[in-house]
């Protein structure tokens, strides 16, 4: 009886793999905050932690980014920037091809109503600033799948 492996060439079997194989998760996370030193530092931070990032002062740019790379896995974004602002940026993640996209907002000035106003985006959580790290990386590690 043959060996069914012999009825496959190399090639074939490299392609049968690919497809066979579950998708890659993303593992970018898109950090945008209109403050250019925040959103680096934040960047940095993770990128330290192993955790590949790019960082964005532009809510109109971070909506591209977006939905052009689909490696991009989590969304941290602050609340307050202009002339687009966090809120505004999540609403239209959210109606996009990529609304399932987990997002953390953090903001240095928030207030309830934009706590329940996000909660109704679904977002995955909510930090204010000064961010306390520690919750931050157990999130991100949490959302991208990494133990």
């Amino acid at each position: 009886m043959p060996d069914h492996d012999d009825l496959l060439s190399d090639a074939e079997r490299e392609a049968l793999a690919e497809v066979s194989a579950p998708p890659a998760r993303p593992q970018k996370v898109l950090v945008v905050d209109d403050d250019e030193d925040a959103s680096e530092l934040l960047a940095q931070y993770l990128q330290a932690e192993g955790i590949e990032c790019l960082a964005l002062t532009d809510a109109r740019e971070a909506l591209k980014t977006i939905l052009r790379d689909r490696r991009i896995g989590l969304l941290v974004t602050d609340l307050r920037m202009g002339p687009f602002d966090g809120l505004e940026l999540i609403g239209k993640v959210r109606e996009s091809e990529r609304a399932e996209l987990p997002i953390i907002i953090i903001s240095g000035d928030a207030g309830v109503q934009d706590a329940i106003t996000a909660m109704h985006l679904s977002v995955v959580d909510f930090l204010l600033k000064p961010i306390e790290v520690g919750k931050l990386m157990e999130l991100v590690r949490r959302e991208l799948g990494i133990s």
